[in-house]
């Protein structure tokens, strides 16, 4: 499988388990945005104001005798060659305050589809937009595609914080009013789109100003810096109130213990939803078989409470035929039986986690081949592999007016609602409820290529 495939499998984990406010854990987060808005120059940004990168490695990014802030990240040929990012770069920093993974996406829109790998697994999102390029005079005017793009998938993708940067506002004549206009035209697109934005801040990426220090006064803004921001945001919620759930990825086997009061493979994974702790009631799927945890294992092997978000190793009190791909679920709730019922039947206990075949989705498509309803996929739902029919393409999302518009058919990098019939049931929930259980990637069966980030509604 591709390694976009794995990133995406992966990408329904949370990289951090930490607290919302738990500045221990270091923030990921991405730059995303229009083609040439200065992402890569942000980030070099970043890494050199905080002292991140070393004097040897900044006389290697040195151009006609100036240095190139792009190339920090810009690592591959093709990259600098062309002065553009077609492939996510990560690199790591830290301030006093906190530590930081950054995730330099390309804008290009024929590359969306490493911009979604690297927003799944992001806990903040920064989406760059370049004042040189909108009719800032303009009270009234257009964002860019690319810029509406990336926040609709932000937004869809869960990511917790989306922070807009102004970038190249020193480029303008009158950065002031630039400002003002392009600030009223993010708010009006986030309050029209349902997106909840963190902050706001106007930078120039070359010159440095509001990125890591204050440019007082500039475009009347006298808030926090980019930086500043970034401290303050928090690491992605784990799912710990839901019920648990937990999707086995290997089997460990030591048949040969001795022990037999308690099953002797260890499940390990990790944890989807809620928390597992020895004794929890749990049910196999999709066998149905019923167990208890009698122990579990954190990534160090001591015994230990794990919540989502955490790896873990699960061992149930008796043998039971557990494989890669199969849940650990919550036990069914047992049903009260009605007081007048005379013939004592037992009513059926309700799933914590029901399980369907049916599914209606919203899929970010990337795949060069459109999505016609018909078309038969790989689906890949925690590490369970199903067979997936597309029934029926529902609409697709208009970038430019958020419109529902009727189609037959996605293209590539469009988002739309489409309905899928799967070959087995699994237990699915929707995405803005359980991050992993409402998730799930397409991949074509013939080339093996990752086609679509699935959400579950």
């Amino acid at each position: 499988m591709t390694n976009t495939t794995n990133s995406i499998a992966a990408s329904a984990y949370p990289a951090s388990a930490g607290a919302p406010n738990d500045h221990i854990s270091a923030l990921k987060f991405i730059t995303c945005g229009s083609v040439d808005d200065g992402k890569s120059t942000l980030i070099g940004r970043l890494l050199v104001d905080s002292k991140a990168v070393l004097q040897d490695h900044l006389a290697g990014v040195q151009r006609q005798g100036e240095t190139d802030l792009a190339l920090l990240t810009d690592g591959l040929s093709a990259e600098r060659e062309q002065g553009i990012t077609i492939d996510v770069a990560y690199r790591y920093f830290a301030t006093e305050e906190r530590k930081f993974i950054i995730g330099d996406a390309p804008g290009h829109e024929q590359y969306t589809r490493n911009m979604v790998t690297a927003a799944s697994s992001a806990d903040a999102a920064v989406v760059l937009v370049d004042a040189t390029k909108l009719d800032w005079q303009n009270p009234g005017l257009a964002l860019l595609p690319q810029t509406r793009r990336h926040s609709l998938l932000v937004h869809l993708l869960r990511v917790h914080s989306l922070v807009f940067a102004v970038n190249k506002l020193d480029a303008v004549e009158d950065p002031a009013l630039a400002w003002k206009h392009i600030q009223g035209a993010l708010q009006a697109f986030a309050q029209a789109a349902g997106i909840a934005v963190r902050a706001t801040v106007p930078v120039s990426a070359l010159k440095g100003w509001n990125v890591v220090d204050a440019h007082a006064g500039w475009c009347g803004y006298n808030g926090p810096t980019l930086l500043q921001v970034l401290e303050e945001l928090p690491n992605t919620p784990a799912d710990t109130a839901l019920a648990p759930a937990f999707p086995v990825q290997w089997v460990e086997k030591f048949s040969s213990s001795s022990d037999t009061s308690q099953g002797r493979r260890v499940f390990w994974g990790r944890v989807a939803a809620g928390r597992f702790a020895p004794g929890t009631a749990v049910q196999i799927f999709p066998s149905g078989q019923l167990a208890t945890v009698a122990q579990v294992l954190d990534h160090a092997r001591r015994p230990k409470d794990v919540p989502a978000g955490t790896s873990a190793g699960i061992i149930l009190d008796r043998e039971v035929d557990v494989s890669r791909g199969d849940w650990i679920l919550a036990a069914p709730t047992p049903a009260a039986a009605p007081a007048d019922d005379d013939f004592g039947d037992t009513p059926a206990a309700t799933p914590a986690w029901p399980a369907s075949r049916e599914l209606r989705t919203t899929i970010a498509w990337m795949d060069d081949e459109p999505l016609v309803a018909g078309r038969v996929y790989w689906a890949l739902h925690g590490h369970r592999w199903v067979k997936a029919k597309v029934k029926a393409v529902v609409h697709k999302l208009n970038i430019n007016t958020l419109a529902e518009e009727a189609a037959t058919q996605l293209d590539p990098n469009a988002i739309g609602h489409v309905e899928l019939l799967l070959q087995e049931a699994i237990p699915a929930a929707p995405f803005t409820q359980a991050r992993v259980l409402g998730s799930l990637i397409l991949v074509d069966t013939a080339s093996h290529k990752t086609a679509g980030a699935v959400l579950v509604n």
